[in-house]
C-alpha cells in the first residue's frame, strides 16, 4: 500500500518538467542505465502514458516499451525526441574539478 501512496505521488510530482529533469539527472548520476530506462518510464506515466506518448512521438507504444525495459537501448536520436515531448532536453555539463578527481 505505500509504494502505491509512493508511486503516486511520485508520478504526480513528475508532470513538473523541472522535477521530471531533476528526477532523470539523479537516475542517469547513479551510472545504471537500466534504472534511467526505468526512471524514464516513470516521466513517460506522468506525461500521460504510453499512448499519449506514443501519439506525439510518433512511435509505435510497443516500441516505446521496449525502449524504456530495462534491457533497451535507445539511440540519441530517439531519446532526444521522447526528452522533447516531456519538454525537455538532452544537455552535456562540466563535472566540478572534486568529481573529476574521484573518478
Amino acid at each position: 500500500m505505500k509504494l502505491k501512496a509512493y508511486h503516486e505521488s511520485l508520478i504526480e510530482a513528475l508532470k513538473d518538467p523541472k522535477q521530471a529533469a531533476e528526477y532523470l539527472n539523479v537516475a542517469l548520476e547513479e551510472g545504471d542505465p537500466k534504472m534511467f530506462l526505468v526512471a524514464l518510464r516513470n516521466v513517460a506515466e506522468a506525461c500521460g502514458g504510453m499512448s499519449k506518448v506514443s501519439r506525439r512521438t510518433k512511435l509505435n507504444r510497443a516500441n516505446l516499451y521496449k525502449i524504456f525495459s530495462k534491457s533497451g537501448n535507445p539511440e540519441v536520436q530517439t531519446l532526444s525526441h521522447i526528452l522533447k515531448t516531456f519538454g525537455l532536453r538532452l544537455a552535456v555539463e562540466t563535472m566540478s574539478s572534486q568529481t573529476l578527481k574521484a573518478a
